[in-house]
């Protein structure tokens, strides 16, 4: 049984001790330099989290072992608003939030009192959160930890914004934002439930007309009101008829306030349940059709206006929801208000033409996907796949009028600003997906006045974070295409504030940066915080000359000397320090971070600095389920990151974040897995133990199976390295792990009689250790404490996270060895079928291998089919042309159609390999392995050729020999 607990607490020990990832700049060595987004400490780490920043640290480790000196920081990010609405819950003893403080995160009762402020509560949780770092083993330089609220990182976030301010991304207007009423502040991701973005998207409000009143109709696919065949309403919602900046509108009452927050004037005239409409007749503002108002359930009064116009031809719920409405009974549809119904006016009106989906798009695949019902929730699916492909690919059809051949991509567009001049539509914002604050508030879109924004919808701007994208490594390499995309759509992002924590805009100080706005080049900060905390100058001489010298190069430094009070010298080591780890190499996050963070990043790097300096890559991965399931405190399924430490141990929990599934997909944890890898690792590290108290570095004469398990080695080595490139961290640790262990097993077994010979077991001793020191330092990255422990009973030398990985020896693979092993693999698996079906034990195992004159056919019809033209009457051909080969003529056709049969299945790596490899002596490679197989089936094994004039076969199996499959006899 591993004492977890001791092995880590010794060797976390022993690296802070030693120091040894405290990286300084070091010009005999190449740096790599890499990150992770910092913690919002609002909450203690658990494995989900711990996914994240234990990949980063793999990268790290593994970077540091190909020799680069690896810079690997952490801070802390206390900046925005979530931490003061918890705080404030914390006071009013909410029930929720104390269970979840007491019974979840295993917050001591006594320890609440520590969490009364803002900051106090950021830091209880940053040092909870730094412990469980520390307590996993990662290998971070703790010197350049800091806060977003320490006063130098305030000083170094002013120069950000006045520099992006300089440049002209910073301006003030009138933009939609999300919104909490609640809080009445700006809200972004780290202000959400869930840290969920609040995505605005702009609708186009069709006004379709009731009489003398308006219904408008929200869509973001203005195009298609053409094909409009009725209007939805909930007839059980409460509608209101209100004056919106002079007209009469029917809108859900849930739509009043939204309207007034995008600055609509709105007065409240009259409200009634949806039920009122249904039936009346409302007109089509295009082409003056009359259409029935129907009642749908499924409409949503949050959403938009809560009036819905259908389009079935080409929106699959709408299609849906009419198909079942046009089967119901008369009873029923005299008990919704609308019978009689003209069941023609309700067919699908086309209105866009798209190649391979038949006439009516949304039909074909609603069909294609067996939808029939609302509630399936393949609908979504349907709609993606319906959207995408007419406005990539479909064309506006000739009832479209003026609009008729145009694309959909550009006739969306056209349209819009169509309806909008001539009266019939205006826009209106709206959340693409609900939002809560994390006061619990309801997020709302508002119209904010004389706010400051980063103008990320600036065209040029654009132009360069494409050109830095497309120099940068993405990883996974798939996810490209959506930070192109989310480059493309991103606009104007409101930036600051006038509550929370944080820093002050410096030219108006009554507003506070947000939180996203100020973590997107804090990568540059790490270089140079460790050496201001030691020079501590004051903060005002911090100003736009000191960070303009230290990150741009600009300015006379004996200047700036003059106004920090920092010697010439210090300015340069900051100067130096910056320029030796800059650029960043890599960025670390979650995936969820590509539509904001992540791409922010990007942005605000092009924005300020010179493309030499620009970042080289991002990495990103996936959440972790839980048993299949998203963790949620409603589900008790979060697991604090020290508790699963606790529980697991740190290596094994590692390895379970890494094992289930590659970065880009979510890994799915269980209680299950963590008690695996536990095991395995427990059997790992008794079985190395084992061979380093009973081996030796001795080096002798190998055989061929020694030859063998060296030629696996280098394949593993080659697949987790190349796996490691990109870090697919899932197929390094199958190569590492199990693919090697299973070949090391194998190599064991057909050994083991060996070690009887005292020189073989010597041999075979010192190429264990060999194999297990290179598996050791493969595995270090993922297991870092155990690999010590190992390491260090090996007597290698120093730190095993600073040793060499392992390289690929070309000369020791050998694929002509590993080939053969193959056929002693194939043997073992024939005779465990024999003895398994005939439930016999064998007393004598008799091998018959393939005679000489069969190699030549063999060999034959290799090359022929090497040449792509192997049959069995040119193979008998090519045999007759060799004079041994004529004189079996009554033996050569029935053996040629046999081989040819078995080379044609042959996959063509094979064929090359065995034409390569020409005749083997299989007589000498079963003789070798005939002490294994007796082994393993407790008996004599005997090995002829079948030509042997000697030769004992009772059943006439000889004949039945063949090249790589020899003939068995079991007695």
């Amino acid at each position: 049984m591993v004492n977890w607990k001791e092995i880590e607490e010794k060797w976390q020990t022993k690296w802070r001790e030693s120091k040894i990832f405290e990286t300084d700049p070091d010009s005999s060595k190449p740096k790599y330099y890499l990150t992770v987004a910092y913690p919002y400490p609002n909450s203690p780490q658990h494995i989900g989290h711990g996914r994240t920043y234990t990949l980063t640290d793999v990268h790290a480790r593994y970077m540091r072992m190909q020799g680069y000196n690896v810079l690997f920081p952490m801070a802390w990010h206390f900046t925005g608003t979530p931490v003061i609405a918890m705080v404030e819950r914390l006071k009013k003893g909410d029930e929720e939030l104390l269970d979840t403080f007491l019974n979840i995160y295993k917050i001591p009762r006594e320890n609440l009192s520590r969490l009364e402020t803002p900051i106090d509560m950021a830091r209880y949780f940053a040092e909870e959160i730094k412990n469980g770092m520390q307590r996993i083993g990662f290998s971070i330089d703790w010197r350049r930890e800091f806060t977003t609220v320490d006063a130098y990182y305030s000083k170094f976030i002013e120069w950000q914004f006045e520099k992006l301010r300089q440049r002209g991304y910073i301006t003030q207007g009138s933009h939609p934002v999300g919104w909490c009423p609640n809080c009445g502040n700006p809200v972004g991701q780290h202000d959400t439930v869930g840290d969920v973005e609040p995505e605005i998207e702009e609708f186009t409000v069709i006004k379709f007309k009731c009489a003398e009143d308006i219904l408008p109709t929200a869509t973001l696919r203005p195009e298609t009101v053409f094909g409009v065949t009725n209007i939805w309403l909930n007839p059980d919602s409460t509608y209101v008829k209100a004056s919106v900046d002079g007209e009469s509108w029917v809108v859900s009452e849930a739509a009043v306030e939204k309207l007034k927050f995008l600055e609509r004037t709105v007065e409240v005239k009259e409200k009634f349940p949806g039920m009122k409409l249904i039936g009346k007749k409302a007109t089509n503002p295009v082409n003056n059709m009359e259409i029935p108002i129907l009642p749908a359930d499924f409409v949503d009064p949050n959403d938009a206006t809560g009036v819905v116009m259908s389009v079935p031809a080409h929106a699959p719920y709408d299609l849906i929801a009419l198909d079942e409405i046009l089967n119901l009974s008369k009873s029923e549809l005299e008990k919704r208000g609308i019978w009689p119904i003209d069941k023609k006016s309700l067919e699908p009106i086309p209105v866009i033409e798209l190649p391979g989906y038949g006439v009516v798009p949304a039909r074909h695949v609603v069909s294609k996907l067996k939808i029939t019902r609302q509630s399936d929730p393949i609908l979504k699916k349907a709609t993606q796949e319906v959207y995408s492909q007419e406005f990539r690919n479909g064309r506006m059809l000739g009832n479209t009028g003026a609009y008729a051949g145009l694309p959909v991509e550009k006739a969306k567009g056209i349209v819009k600003e169509d309806l909008i001049s001539e009266g019939k539509a205006t826009v209106i914002h709206e959340l693409i997906e609900p939002v809560e604050c994390r006061c619990g508030g309801e997020v709302v879109v508002k119209i904010f006045k004389n706010q400051w924004f980063i103008d990320y919808g600036n065209k040029s701007w654009k132009k360069m974070a494409h050109e830095a994208l497309d120099k940068m490594e993405i990883i996974p390499r798939e996810l490209r295409q959506e930070y192109e995309y989310v480059i493309d759509w991103l606009k104007a992002k409101a930036c600051a504030r006038k509550a929370g924590i944080g820093t002050k805009l410096p030219w108006e100080s009554d507003w506070i940066i947000e939180a996203l706005s100020d973590s997107t080049i804090y990568m540059a900060y790490y270089t140079v915080c460790r050496k201001l905390k030691e020079l501590k100058p004051s903060l005002e001489s911090l100003g736009l000359e000191f960070w303009d010298y230290v990150f741009l190069g600009e300015g006379d430094i004996q200047s700036v000397a003059s106004s920090t009070g920092i010697s010439v010298k210090d300015l340069e080591e900051l100067r130096e320090e910056f320029k030796y780890f800059y650029p960043l190499d890599c960025r670390h996050s979650g995936r969820d971070l590509i539509p904001n963070h992540l791409t922010f990043m990007i942005f605000n790097h092009v924005g300020i600095f010179p493309s030499s300096l620009w970042p080289r890559g991002i990495a990103v991965n996936g959440s972790v389920l839980m048993e299949g399931q998203k963790m949620s405190k409603s589900l008790n399924n979060i697991i604090p990151l020290i508790s699963a430490i606790e529980r697991y141990g740190a290596d094994p929990l590692r390895l379970s974040l890494m094992i289930t599934a590659e970065p880009i997909k979510d890994a799915d944890f269980s209680e299950d897995i963590a008690k695996t890898m536990c095991e395995n690792l427990e059997k790992y590290y008794s079985k190395a133990i084992e061979i380093l108290k009973t081996t030796s570095g001795y080096v002798g004469e190998f055989s061929e199976i020694d030859r063998w398990m060296l030629s696996r080695l280098q394949w593993h080595i080659k697949e987790a390295t190349e796996a490691m490139a990109e870090l697919k961290v899932r197929k390094a640790i199958h190569a590492i792990f199990y693919n090697l262990n299973q070949d090391l097993d194998w190599y064991m077994r057909r050994v083991e009689p060996q070690k009887k010979d005292e020189s073989r077991r010597r041999v075979i001793d010192g190429l264990l250790r060999r194999v297990l020191n290179v598996q050791v330092r493969m595995l270090a990255p993922f297991t870092p404490h155990i690999c010590e422990e190992l390491w260090e009973a090996m007597g290698g030398e120093g730190s095993v996270s600073f040793a060499e990985w392992p390289k690929v020896d070309e000369k020791l693979i050998r694929l002509d060895v590993e080939e053969m092993e193959s056929t002693v693999k194939l043997v073992l698996a024939d005779l465990e079928n024999i003895v398994k079906a005939t439930s016999m034990k064998p007393s004598h195992i008799i091998f018959y291998v393939a005679t000489g004159w069969k190699w030549k056919v063999y060999l034959k019809a290799l090359t022929l089919a090497s040449k792509d033209s192997l049959d069995v009457g040119s193979l008998i051909k090519e045999c007759f042309k060799d004079d041994e080969l004529k004189t079996k003529v009554k033996e050569i056709p029935a053996f040629a159609r046999d081989v040819a049969e078995d080379v044609k299945k042959m996959p063509e790596e094979t064929l090359k390999l065995r034409l390569s490899i020409g005749a083997v002596n299989e007589f000498k490679l079963l003789q070798d392995a005939a002490g294994f197989l007796g082994r393993e089936f407790q008996c004599e094994v005997t090995v002829y050729d079948e030509a042997d004039p000697w030769i004992r076969d009772p059943k006439n199996r000889a004949e039945r020999a063949k090249p790589y499959k020899p003939a068995i006899y079991v007695e």
